[in-house]
């Protein structure tokens, strides 16, 4: 007998709610109903798919594996649904991006929105490694990020290519220097963000292949933190030249002898490209 596509749904809201309850209410079905269903998946197939502790459960190794499946199996369902409900018109649903930053997003966003208002739009930030872990978790339906991607499950398109530099205060005895060479970075308190961003990344491959020892003073986990780190004096930052806000306090300098560079790509898994909403998406924003 093929496996109850019910009894999947209960087990995802479950592992996606953590809980029976929380579970039921999602379904709007009954918590007897939803255990049933579980419990019913669970014999029929001799497997144990949550640790039970209490009022609290955890997935099994094997309910691991299989709301793995199970992500893919609710987001092909929810975009059948749009698609029937809309006629391939996009009158309905909700668009998930996820961003390494809300410059081009926002644009992204603007553009979208305004071929199709109906469409629900939501977007989390995060570093490069957050952003694309997003899509492969199927928490996101596109990533906006900065580098291209190296991962058969993968497709993604070049959208834009921009210069990282430096920026300093105004006391510092750089600012108002329009060039500086990346040699002169050596030993310099950087203020970076976290492993995983695109533009740290980008500058320490320069710096290796350049030989130049680069040592951060301080690793802040969001671009406001650096920005501030920065106004305060406490050293030096690097940024994408397209980020960069104006600011009183602060400056930008280009390097002299090396191109850093990122570059903004639109990615989603292979599986979904043609998907209505993505690829709706990917016309808005890359159309001239």
């Amino acid at each position: 007998m093929a496996i109850v596509f019910t009894h999947l749904r209960s087990f995802h809201a479950v592992a996606e709610n953590r809980g029976f309850t929380s579970a039921a209410h999602a379904l709007n079905i009954s918590q007897p109903t939803v255990t049933t269903q579980v419990k019913e998946l669970e014999d029929r197939y001799g497997v144990e798919l949550f640790v039970r502790r209490g009022r609290r459960v955890e997935l099994s190794e094997t309910g691991v594996a299989l709301f793995d499946v199970t992500k893919r199996i609710m987001s092909m369902h929810e975009e059948a649904e749009e698609l029937l409900l809309s006629s391939g018109k996009l009158e309905i649903g909700q668009l998930r991006l996820a961003a390494v930053g809300p410059f081009h997003a926002t644009e992204m966003v603007a553009r979208f929105l305004a071929k199709y208002p109906a469409i629900k739009v939501s977007m989390l930030l995060g570093n490069s490694d957050q952003t694309l872990q997003r899509v492969l978790d199927l928490e996101s339906d596109v990533a906006i990020l900065a580098h291209a991607v190296d991962d058969p499950r993968i497709s993604s398109v070049p959208f834009s290519t921009h210069d990282v530099v430096v920026f300093v205060n105004v006391d510092h005895p750089w600012y108002g220097r329009e060039h500086v060479s990346i040699t002169e970075l050596a030993d310099q308190p950087l203020i970076l963000r976290e492993v995983g961003s695109t533009t740290r990344h980008a500058l320490e491959q320069a710096a290796l292949e350049a030989n130049v020892p680069i040592k951060p003073l301080l690793e802040i986990g969001s671009r406001e933190g650096v920005w501030k780190a920065v106004e305060r004096g406490l050293g030096i930052g690097v940024v994408a030249d397209f980020e960069f806000v104006a600011h009183p306090r602060l400056g930008t300098i280009r390097f002299s002898d090396v191109r850093i560079q990122t570059e903004y790509r639109l990615s989603c898994l292979m599986e979904r490209r043609g998907s209505p909403k993505i690829e709706a998406f990917l016309k808005s924003v890359l159309a001239p």
